[in-house]
C-alpha cells in the first residue's frame, strides 16, 4: 500500500510535542550516525475523547483508508522515495482519561534517503470497541456498547466527534466552519472545535460530542461493530468508500442533530441534557457507494417543419428528468424540466427494489412526453414537474404546472399545489400485487406476473422487463391490456458469426412476448421479442416494441425503444454495474429481426433520445453538503 509523503515539514498552529531532539554533532570518526548521542523520537501524544475512552483503538492514518493496517506497508514520498514501514501504522490503545502514546520510532528516517515522516502531516483516528471501551463520566466508567469511528484533522491529538466533523468537511471539500458563515457555523457559534472540552469543562461542546457520538454510533454498521466487539481494533473491514459515505451523512446531519440538543437546553443548561432522549435523524445509509442515474436529457424537439421523426441534426433538448436521493440510496423525487410520463411499469421496478435505483440494473427506462408543448416549458427557468415518493406510506404523487398532459385537466401554473396523479402500490408475500394511479376520472392499476421484491442484501438486480395486466377506467369505461412473455429466453449465442463475436453490443438472446386486450393494437403488431445481448449473462436489454396513444404524437404503428451502453474500454463502463443505458432511442416499430446479428448502429432519425448521465452516491450526497 503506498501513500505519497510531502518533503516539507507541515506548518501547523498546534505544536508537536515531544518529538525527541537529535544532535547536529558528527562523530569524531567521520560516521553520520552517532549511536551513543542518538534519542529515540518521544511518543506521539494526544487523547480520544467523547467523554475521556479508555480501550479505544487509535492510530495513524497514513494510508487514507480509514482504517488500521498492519505492516509491513510500504509508502511513498514525493521524491518517490519508498519507505518500508515493517509495523504498519503507529498504533495504541487508550488508557485512563483517553490518553494515547503512539511509538512513532520507524518514522524516523536515514537522512541520505528520506527527511523523517512528520505525524502532523496525517489524521488520528480512533474506534471504540463494543463491550470493551469505557466512557469516563461523573458516575464513574460506563461501558460503550456500540461501535463509531472518530477522527482529527493532521495535526490535531484531541480526537473527539467534533474533530471529526471538522476534518470530515475538509475531506469532502467545503469550508472550514471558522471560514464560512452557514446555519450551522451560526449554530455552534464561539465553540472550539478542536479542544479538550472535559478538562475546559465545555458543557456546551460535550453535550454536543455526546449527541454526534450517538449518531455516528447509529449508522455505523452492524456486521463491523461485531467484528470489532471482541477484538483488539486491530482486524476489521470497513470499505475506504464506506467511511467516506458515513463522513458524508455525518456532515449533512450535524445540524439536524445540533438543533436537537439546543432545544433540550433552553435555558443554556447543556449539563443536564440527556442525550439519550434526544430525538436524533435517523438516516439509514447505503455504503456500497452505488452509480446512480443523476439526469436524463431528452432530445425530442423536431427544429424541422416535419415534425416527429427527425434526424438526429434536427432534434433539441424538450426536457430535462433531474433525479435526487436520501443516503440510502432510494429515489426521493424525479423533478422534470419540461415535460415527462411516469411508467408504471417503472414505477413497479422501483418498488420492487425497494427504492433503490441502482438495484434495478437497468435504470429507469425512459417516460417521456412528445408534446410540443415541453421545449416551451424547458426554455423558461424553473421545475415544471415532479415525481415524488413516500417510501415509508407506499405512495407517490405526480403534480404538473405544465399544459403537456391534457387528459389531466387544467393544471396550476407553478408546483406546490395539490397532485395530478396519485400512485399506491402493495406488496405482499414478497411481490410487487400491483401499482395503481389515480387521476380525475381516471385510474389505471397495473398486475405484475411475478415481480419479486429485492431482499435487503440480496445480490441481485431485477428484470427490466415483466409481463403484467393493465387496466384503464376512465369514467366508468374500461379497457384491459395484457402483455404475457412466453418461456424462457431464447439464447442464440451460437449463431452469432465469428467476426461479429467481440462486437460491442450483439443480439444473442430474444424473450418472446405477446400484448392483446381491449386496447387498441397496431396492425402487425406481432411476432414481439425483447432483444439482450446476454453475452457474460449480462442482460444488457436492447429492444422492445410497445404502443402508447398518450405519449403527444400521432403513430398508428407502434413504438421501439433501442438501448446502447458503453464499451469495456470506455471511461464510462461500471465493471459491477455494467447495464447502466449511455443513449436510448424512440423509433418507429421496425418489427422482428434475426436474432444473432450485430445490434444496429444508433439511428440517423429518431422520435427522441435520451441521453444518461450518472454519479457516484457518495458524489451525489457531497454536491448537498453546504
Amino acid at each position: 500500500m503506498k501513500r505519497l509523503l510531502p518533503i516539507s515539514v507541515t506548518l501547523f498552529t498546534l505544536a508537536l510535542a515531544g518529538c525527541g531532539e537529535e544532535s547536529d554533532e558528527s562523530p569524531v570518526d567521520g560516521r553520520d550516525f552517532d549511536a551513543e548521542n542518538f534519542s529515540e523520537p518521544a511518543p506521539y501524544t494526544g487523547r480520544v475523547i467523547d467523554g475521556y475512552l479508555r480501550n479505544a483503538r487509535v492510530w495513524l492514518d497514513m494510508d487514507g483508508d480509514g482504517q488500521y493496517t498492519a505492516g509491513p506497508m510500504t509508502i511513498e514520498n514525493s521524491s518517490g522515495t519508498e519507505i518500508t514501514l515493517e509495523n504498519g501504522e503507529p498504533t495504541a490503545m487508550t488508557g485512563e482519561d483517553g490518553k494515547f502514546a503512539l511509538d512513532i520510532s520507524e518514522l524516523v528516517q536515514d537522512p541520505l534517503v528520506s527527511p523523517d515522516i512528520d505525524p502532523r502531516d496525517y489524521p488520528l483516528f480512533a474506534v471504540t470497541l463494543p463491550g470493551q471501551t469505557l466512557e469516563q463520566t461523573r458516575i464513574g466508567e460506563v461501558d460503550v456498547d456500540v461501535a463509531y469511528i472518530l477522527s482529527a484533522p493532521p495535526g490535531v491529538r484531541n480526537v473527539t466527534p467534533l474533530s471529526t466533523l471538522v476534518r470530515q468537511r475538509r475531506v469532502i471539500g467545503v469550508q472550514d466552519l471558522t471560514a464560512t458563515t452557514n446555519e450551522l457555523s451560526d449554530a455552534l457559534g464561539n465553540v472550539n472545535l478542536v479542544s479538550d472540552y472535559v478538562k475546559s469543562g465545555d458543557h456546551r461542546a460535550h453535550a454536543y460530542a455526546r449527541a454526534f457520538a450517538r449518531f455516528l454510533g447509529s449508522q455505523f454498521p452492524e456486521s463491523t461493530a461485531e467484528q470489532l466487539r471482541d477484538s483488539d481494533g486491530l482486524e476489521w473491514y470497513l470499505s475506504k468508500e464506506a467511511a467516506y459515505l458515513l463522513g458524508v451523512s455525518f456532515v449533512r446531519n450535524a445540524l439536524d442533530v445540533v438543533k436537537a440538543v439546543d432545544e433540550a437546553a433552553p435555558q443554556g443548561n447543556y449539563e443536564n441534557v440527556d442525550v439519550d432522549d434526544l430525538g436524533l435523524p435517523e438516516v439509514p445509509i447505503e455504503l456500497e457507494d452505488p452509480v446512480i442515474l443523476e439526469r436524463q436529457t431528452v432530445l425530442a424537439q423536431s427544429e424541422d417543419e416535419g415534425g416527429l421523426p427527425a434526424s438526429m441534426s434536427n432534434l433539441s433538448v424538450s426536457a430535462e428528468l433531474v433525479f435526487d436521493y436520501s443516503e440510502d440510496g432510494r429515489v426521493k423525487s424525479v423533478t422534470a424540466h419540461g415535460c415527462m410520463k411516469p411508467s408504471l411499469r417503472e414505477i413497479a421496478r422501483l418498488v420492487a427494489a425497494g427504492g433503490k435505483i441502482a438495484d434495478t440494473g437497468i435504470q429507469w427506462i425512459p417516460g417521456i412526453s412528445l408534446s410540443e408543448q415541453s421545449a416551451i416549458f424547458y426554455k423558461d427557468e424553473g421545475a415544471d414537474e415532479r415525481l415524488v415518493f413516500d417510501w415509508q406510506k407506499g405512495e407517490a404523487t405526480f403534480e404538473s404546472a405544465t399544459t403537456c398532459h391534457p387528459e389531466l385537466g387544467p393544471s396550476s401554473t407553478e408546483l406546490g399545489g395539490p397532485a395530478d396523479i396519485t400512485y399506491e402500490w402493495d406488496v405482499a408475500d414478497a411481490k410487487v400485487q400491483s401499482v395503481t394511479a389515480t387521476s380525475d376520472g381516471k385510474t389505471e392499476v397495473l398486475e405484475p406476473d411475478n415481480l419479486s421484491v429485492l431482499e435487503p442484501d440480496e445480490d441481485e438486480h431485477r428484470d427490466p422487463f415483466f409481463g403484467f395486466t393493465r387496466t384503464v377506467s376512465v369514467e366508468g369505461e374500461e379497457d384491459q391490456e395484457e402483455v404475457v412473455t412466453l418461456g424462457s429466453m431464447d439464447d442464440c449465442e451460437s449463431t452469432i458469426e465469428e467476426d461479429d463475436r467481440d462486437a460491442p453490443l450483439v443480439v444473442s438472446a430474444r424473450q418472446p412476448f405477446t400484448v392483446s386486450g381491449s386496447i387498441t393494437q397496431p396492425d402487425g403488431f406481432d411476432s414481439l421479442a425483447l432483444e439482450f445481448d446476454d453475452r457474460d449473462e449480462r442482460g444488457r436489454l436492447l429492444r422492445f416494441g410497445f404502443q402508447d396513444e398518450t405519449l403527444g404524437v400521432d403513430n398508428p404503428d407502434g413504438f421501439d425503444w433501442a438501448f446502447y451502453y458503453p464499451s469495456e474500454a470506455s471511461n464510462d463502463y461500471v465493471e459491477d454495474q455494467p447495464n447502466l443505458i449511455a443513449t436510448a432511442f424512440l423509433n418507429e416499430y421496425g418489427g422482428s429481426r434475426d436474432c444473432g446479428r450485430v445490434f444496429e448502429r444508433m439511428p440517423s432519425a429518431a422520435y427522441a433520445r435520451v441521453d444518461y448521465t450518472y454519479q457516484r452516491l457518495s458524489e451525489y450526497l457531497t454536491g448537498l453538503v453546504e
